[in-house]
């Protein structure tokens, strides 16, 4: 039985196998190279104070790369799912292959553990390899990506670590559940990549948030948090401030609520150019004549304007990764209950 699965399964992963080897030689080559360039960077940059300069051009060099192996390790899992998994039983179950396996003394039960053991070892284990090669070769680029692109990012996070594992043991599952309910192959992959997907999008914006409680803070405006500060030449118009999705003494934090507060502590409504704060720009260190940036930024924290912002910090990167990839294998898990018992009581 394991070697009437190997043969099945043998193409595909070699497939894999050498996209694997591939993927590990460029990033063997070019990630010490990476490394060193991001270190001489950084060194050269905290002697005049011009690491966001640096950190903007590093990582604008890298960036097509960046996003490439990212969206490879995101887009595994669900290759898995819809290659994989979905056809793994459907097939058997369209050319009836599985009544004449069963005939030779072969029970349901040993016939699909051997089916799902082996592959969805193999597919684990090539999640994991993916996850763990682009999580050492990103991580200079990891440190010096934007708010968007840092590494809790929801697109980020996904693509490192041990996440990838768990997201592809899921898929693999999922697909083998929707093809023994649909038992048809091209619908059950339709499905399986829509469910995948689906549970894919409800992670990151209804479960992961609150694997821990998040954090909520008050915070002076700075450089920091504020994108900028548009001062109206005529003066008739009314001064406004927009907030950047990051926290000062907190770099790669994942922001999840943004806004500013006024002086009397209740939250400025903001919109597609900011929040309207109450300054003077006639006079003072607001007005368009003055010379002194930093100056405006000071006055306008006198004033009682405050960032408050409810995150997740960076530090919690590997208890989420360790949380949510658990939480993916009790899914996993149930899945692989119900095929047992699906395949057992109503199968045939």
């Amino acid at each position: 039985m394991i070697w009437l699965t190997w043969r099945q399964l043998r193409g595909s992963a070699a497939m894999l196998a050498a996209v694997l080897v591939i993927l590990a030689i460029v990033l063997a080559l070019t990630g010490p190279d990476l490394a060193s360039r991001y270190s001489a960077g950084i060194t050269a940059c905290t002697q005049d104070d011009t690491c966001d300069r640096f950190y903007n051009q590093f990582f604008g060099g890298h960036e097509f790369s960046f996003m490439a192996v990212s969206l490879l390790v995101l887009l595994l899992p669900a290759l898995v799912g819809l290659f994989w998994g979905a056809p793994l039983i459907t097939r058997e179950l369209e050319a009836g292959t599985h009544l004449l396996v069963w005939n030779q003394s072969i029970t349901r039960g040993r016939w699909l553990a051997v089916k799902l053991g082996l592959t969805a070892l193999t597919a684990v284990a090539a999640a994991c390899l993916f996850g763990l090669m682009v999580t050492w070769w990103s991580d200079p680029l990891d440190k010096s990506a934007s708010e968007s692109l840092a590494l809790m990012a929801p697109l980020v996070f996904g693509a490192r670590g041990i996440a990838p594992m768990g997201y592809a043991a899921f898929a693999f599952v999922l697909g083998v559940t929707v093809g023994m309910l649909v038992r048809r192959t091209l619908p059950a992959m339709a499905l399986t990549l829509a469910a995948f997907a689906a549970i894919q999008l409800t992670m990151p914006l209804l479960v992961r948030p609150h694997l821990m409680p998040p954090i909520t803070s008050t915070f002076e405006l700075s450089k920091t948090n504020v994108d900028g500060i548009h001062i109206p030449g005529d003066g008739g118009a009314t001064p406004r401030l927009s907030l950047r999705s990051a926290v000062p003494g907190h770099p790669g934090a994942w922001v999840l609520t943004n806004n500013l507060l006024g002086p009397s502590g209740r939250m400025i409504p903001a919109s597609g150019d900011g929040a309207a704060i109450t300054v003077s720009t006639t006079s003072g260190p607001c007005a368009p004549s003055a010379s002194a940036g930093d100056s405006c930024m000071v006055e306008i924290n006198r004033l009682g304007y405050r960032q408050q912002a409810t995150y997740q910090p960076l530090e919690r990167f590997w208890p989420f990764q360790w949380i949510e990839t658990g939480i993916y294998t009790l899914l996993t898990l149930g899945l692989t209950w119900f095929c047992f018992w699906w395949i057992r009581r109503r199968l045939s």
